[in-house]
């Protein structure tokens, strides 16, 4: 349902409509806990036990006032970020970003895919080169043949497996004292170590693909209510309001899972010296939970989100490129036969990602450093969101707000300064 498309009827009980309000922005926040993200948050708890605890809180407005900033921009302008960045800067940044953007996904989508097929090993025993071509086949078969709103319907309910590492936290002996102190209290190490980690939190949850998906969906919402591109420009207060409550409880439940993961993680792994270089090691936080299903729960939750973020991954993909190069009204709501250009990006980049995972790069590995590499890719541009949400010539009378300004730039220098912690130590 569309973020503050549709307002209730003056009967309609405040309950309902809370949850009538949530759309893409929930759904945002549910791809952004993909298989790199569960990785990135267990090898930061293994590595540096609760230190890193206070990245959850300090990225969660963040993360949300980008994203929100992203809502806006296509709620406002009727376009995707790319349609909207080739309207008001140069091709060379048009299509620098795109590079940027699609190099990084293709590796994701490698990263993810690997992750999906090494927790079914785990479960299985069959080799991961068996699961792969299964995975990308499966996706790229129900985004041609069926719809992205069908898949988040199937496999959404096993995302709630991540709820096992909330359980997990008050059945084991967490130091608290160190775990609250570490959570309100920033402690920032000068190694190379630290800086990786912190770049991969921030890159994990602060994350390039993101920012097109979120203005993509903002326009397919509206798409949806049959509205043509001239009546999509503007939007009410009453929808910039629904789009703020639907990104800020997506976001808020993606770093409420990122904490616990990290907690579960340094209360277990990091307390008794234990490393994560196998999806096993990384499983072995939910055993005191459930035993040797811990491995069930572990390779359910990677298969659900992947299966959620891969396609998230090509969409934005096949959306940036589609707006980046004008091709009219093509997107995950338009039939192939209608969008074959929009589905072959998709179906490439999935191909290609899969191509990578042959060359055999560690799973875990590969997802963190994923991670990584979109926490030094997004800085320009959450540079370019902050430009475009705060110039009248786009967004009219709807620029950013003074505090959403604010959170926009802090969030681009905090990255820049992370990454350049990472390239100095």
């Amino acid at each position: 349902m569309a973020s503050g498309a549709n307002v209730a009827p003056s009967g309609r009980r405040p309950f309902r409509q809370f949850f009538a309000d949530l759309g893409p922005g929930l759904v945002t926040g549910a791809a952004d806990d993909d298989p790199s993200g569960i990785s990135t948050y267990s090898v930061a708890g293994a590595t540096l036990g609760y230190a890193p605890l206070w990245t959850a809180l300090f990225s969660f407005p963040l993360m949300a006032g980008v994203q929100l900033m992203c809502a806006r921009l296509g709620l406002v302008t009727g376009r995707g970020l790319a349609g909207v960045i080739r309207q008001h800067f140069p091709r060379w940044v048009l299509w620098s970003a795109c590079g940027m953007l699609v190099a990084a996904n293709v590796i994701n989508i490698a990263a993810d895919l690997g992750g999906m097929a090494e927790a079914t090993t785990l479960v299985t025993g069959l080799p991961a080169v068996f699961w792969l071509p299964i995975y990308a086949a499966i996706i790229v078969t129900l985004l041609v043949w069926s719809s992205y709103r069908t898949i988040a319907r199937i496999f959404k309910w096993m995302t709630l497996v991540l709820a096992a590492y909330v359980a997990t936290a008050f059945m084991i002996r967490v130091d608290w004292p160190s775990a609250v102190a570490a959570t309100f209290v920033p402690r920032v190490q000068l190694s190379h170590r630290f800086f990786s980690v912190l770049v991969g939190i921030f890159g994990t949850t602060i994350s390039p693909y993101l920012f097109f998906w979120q203005a993509a969906q903002e326009v397919e919402e509206e798409r949806a209510l049959g509205r043509n591109s001239h009546q999509r420009r503007g939007a009410t207060p009453e929808e910039l309001r629904a789009a703020r409550t639907d990104v800020v409880i997506g976001m808020f439940a993606s770093n409420a899972i990122m904490y616990f993961i990290i907690l579960t993680t340094a209360a277990t792994l990091h307390a008794s010296g234990r490393a994560i270089a196998t999806a096993r090691d990384a499983a072995a936080a939910l055993l005191p939970l459930a035993g040797d299903g811990a491995y069930w729960l572990f390779a359910l939750g990677l298969i659900g989100t992947g299966m959620l973020a891969v396609p998230v991954l090509g969409g934005s993909c096949a959306y940036a490129i589609a707006e980046a190069a004008a091709w009219r009204e093509q997107s995950l709501a338009s039939p192939p036969r209608h969008a074959r250009k929009f589905y072959v990006v998709i179906a490439v980049s999935v191909v290609t990602g899969l191509m990578l995972d042959y060359f055999h790069f560690d799973a875990i590995r590969l997802l963190f450093a994923t991670a990584v590499i979109n926490g030094v890719l997004a800085p320009p541009l959450v540079l370019i969101v902050v430009l475009l949400t705060r110039n009248r010539a786009v967004m009219g009378d709807a620029v950013n707000p003074a505090w959403l300004d604010a959170l926009g730039w802090i969030t681009f220098v905090v990255m820049v300064g992370a990454a350049l912690g990472l390239l100095l130590n």
